[in-house]
C-alpha cells in the first residue's frame, strides 16, 4: 500500500507556499507572485481531480501506510473534489483582487501566508476521512482567520475579532465533546466505520440524538444557522473586502458541508428528530436573514444576511437527505460560493471609487462604469436563482424535494426566499447605478485592473455554469450520491467498488 499524493496536494501546496513566504520576510512582490501561481496550480490540480474521480471513483490514500480506520484517511469523493475546485477558484479571483485593495501594510505583514494556512485548513476538512482530524482542521482555518480578521487592527477589527475568538473557542470545545460521546459509542474516529458500525447500532437511540444536537450547535455557529448566527453581521463587517469574500465565500460552507456529512453518514437512526430539527433551523434562517437583507442599505449588510438565506436554502435539501434534495443542495451550495465571492468583490469596487458603504448615498454610476453595473445586474440574477443561470437548478431541486417530503411551507420559504433576495440586491443596483446621490459624488482614482479582471472573471464563470448545469448533473448527481446513499462513502473501507 502507497500514499496517493493526487489526493493531498491540494493541502500540501498552499501550506508549503505559506511556509515558503514566511521565510521570505516582508516583502509584498516574492508574496503576490507565489501565492497567485500557487492558487492558480491548485485550480488546476482540482480541475484534473474532478475529471479523475469522475472516471475512476473515489480516491484514498492512507498517511503513512496505515490503513483506515487505524491510520489517517483522506477521501476525495465527488462532493470534495467540487468544493476543493470551487475554493481554489475562489481564492485566486481573491488573491489577485488582493494586489489592489488589500493595502501595502497587510501585505508586509504576511497576509497572503494567512490565506493560504486558512486555504489549507479549509481543504482539509473538506477532504479528510477522519472526525478527529476534521476538528483539526477546523481549527487550522480558525487561526489563520484570527489573524485575518484583525490584520490591520482598526477598532472594529478588534472589538470583532475577538467576539469571533470567543464564539470559536466556544463551539470548538464543544466539537471535542461531542467527538469524545462519539468515540465512546463506536470506538473509531473514521467517519466511514462509524457509518458501518452504526448503521448496526441497537444501542440507546437518546445517546445519538445527544451527540447529533451537540454537532449541530458546533456546525451551525460555523455555518451561521439561526440561532447562531449573532456573531457573523459584525464580525463579517470588519474585515478588508478581500477577506469578507474569503469568509463569506467559504468559511460558512465549511459548517454547512460537516453538517451534511456528519447527518448523513451518523444520524440516520432519528430521523424523525434530529433533521426535523435541522429543517425547522434552516427555515428560520432564512426568516431571519431576509429580515436583515431588507432591513439594510449598507451593502455590505445586505450581502452578508444574502448568506443567512443561502445557507438556509442549502440546508433546507440536505434535511430532505433524498436524491432531489442533496443534489439540489450541491447544485446550490457550488453556486453560491462563486457568486458571494463575486458580489463581494463588485461591492468591494465601488466602496474603493467612492468612499461609501451605504447604497442610499450614491447614485448615477453607470455612467462612469457601465461594465461593472451591467455585471452587477447578471450577479444579482444568478444570486436570486433567475433562469439560466445555477441558482435555478439548485433551487428547483431543493423545491421538488421539499414538495416530495410533504413540506409544503418549507417549499413556499424557499420560493419566496428568491423575490426577497432578488429584491434585495436589485435595491442596491438601482440605487448605486442609476438615479441621482443625493450628495455630489467625488470618485477616487484608483488602479482598477485586477479588482475588475477578478469580479468580472467569477461573474462568467458562474454563467457559464448556469449555461452548463445540463452537461454537468452527472457530476453532481454523483456528489449527491455520497449524502442520499452514503454506503457509497464508506465503501471504501470495505473494499467494494
Amino acid at each position: 500500500m502507497t500514499t496517493n499524493i493526487l489526493p493531498m496536494l491540494p493541502i500540501i501546496l498552499p501550506f508549503l507556499a505559506g511556509v515558503i513566504m514566511l521565510f521570505l520576510g516582508k516583502r509584498p512582490m516574492p508574496h503576490r507572485m507565489i501565492s497567485a501561481v500557487t492558487s492558480l496550480i491548485m485550480v488546476g490540480v482540482a480541475a484534473f481531480n474532478v475529471y479523475y474521480v469522475y472516471v475512476n471513483g473515489t480516491m484514498v490514500t492512507f498517511i503513512g501506510n496505515w490503513s483506515a480506520p487505524f491510520g489517517i484517511s483522506v477521501v476525495y469523493d465527488m462532493v470534495a473534489a467540487l468544493l476543493v475546485l470551487t475554493t481554489s477558484i475562489v481564492t485566486f479571483f481573491v488573491v489577485v483582487y488582493s494586489f489592489q485593495s488589500i493595502g501595502y501594510e497587510r501585505e508586509r505583514y504576511y497576509y497572503y501566508p494567512m490565506v493560504l494556512f486558512m486555504i489549507t485548513g479549509i481543504i482539509g476538512a473538506f477532504t479528510t476521512g477522519d472526525i478527529f482530524n476534521m476538528f483539526v482542521f477546523f481549527e487550522v482555518f480558525l487561526l489563520a482567520s484570527y489573524v485575518l480578521i484583525t490584520l490591520g487592527s482598526r477598532k472594529i477589527q478588534l472589538q470583532e475579532g475577538f467576539k469571533y475568538l470567543v464564539v470559536n473557542i466556544v463551539s470548538s470545545n464543544f466539537f471535542l465533546v461531542g467527538l469524545a460521546y462519539l468515540y465512546s459509542v463506536t470506538g473509531s474516529l473514521n467517519m466511514a466505520d462509524i457509518h458501518i458500525k452504526l448503521s448496526n447500532y441497537d444501542g440507546n437511540l437518546a445517546i445519538m440524538t445527544i451527540v447529533a444536537v451537540v454537532f449541530l450547535f458546533v456546525f451551525a455557529t460555523k455555518a451561521g444557522l439561526f440561532p447562531l448566527y449573532f456573531w457573523m453581521p459584525g464580525s463579517y463587517n470588519a474585515p478588508p473586502m478581500p477577506v469578507i469574500a474569503l469568509f463569506g465565500a467559504l468559511l460558512t460552507k465549511v459548517g454547512v458541508y460537516a453538517i451534511a456529512r456528519t447527518y448523513s453518514l451518523f444520524f440516520t437512526n432519528d430521523v424523525g428528530y434530529t433533521h426535523q430539527v435541522l429543517l425547522l433551523l434552516s427555515l428560520l434562517t432564512i426568516i431571519v436573514g431576509s429580515i436583515g437583507a431588507l432591513a439594510y442599505t449598507n451593502m455590505k449588510q445586505i450581502i452578508i444576511y444574502n448568506i443567512m438565506i443561502a445557507v438556509g436554502v442549502i440546508m433546507v435539501g440536505f434535511s430532505m437527505m433524498d436524491y432531489a434534495g442533496t443534489v439540489g443542495s450541491m447544485y446550490y451550495l457550488i453556486h453560491d460560493m462563486i457568486i458571494k465571492a463575486a458580489l463581494f468583490l463588485l461591492i468591494g469596487f465601488i466602496i474603493y471609487r467612492t468612499g461609501k458603504n451605504d447604497a442610499a448615498d450614491l447614485g448615477g454610476l453607470i455612467r462612469q462604469h457601465p461594465v461593472v453595473g451591467w455585471t452587477f445586474f447578471i450577479a444579482t440574477l444568478s444570486l436570486a436563482g433567475v433562469p439560466p443561470f445555477p441558482g435555478f437548478f439548485g433551487k428547483l431541486y431543493i423545491v421538488e424535494s421539499a414538495f416530495d417530503n410533504g413540506h409544503a411551507i418549507a417549499a413556499i420559504l424557499v420560493l419566496l426566499s428568491s423575490l426577497v433576495v432578488l429584491y434585495s440586491v436589485i435595491r442596491i443596483f438601482i440605487k448605486v447605478f442609476w438615479g441621482e446621490p443625493a450628495q455630489p459624488i467625488e470618485l477616487k482614482n484608483i488602479k482598477s485592473d485586477k479588482l475588475l479582471f477578478s469580479a468580472v472573471g467569477l461573474v462568467i464563470i458562474s454563467a457559464v455554469f448556469g449555461l452548463s448545469a445540463d452537461f454537468l448533473f452527472p457530476i453532481f448527481e454523483m456528489a449527491a450520491e455520497s449524502f442520499f446513499d452514503p454506503s457509497s462513502y464508506s465503501n471504501y473501507l470495505m473494499g467494494v467498488e
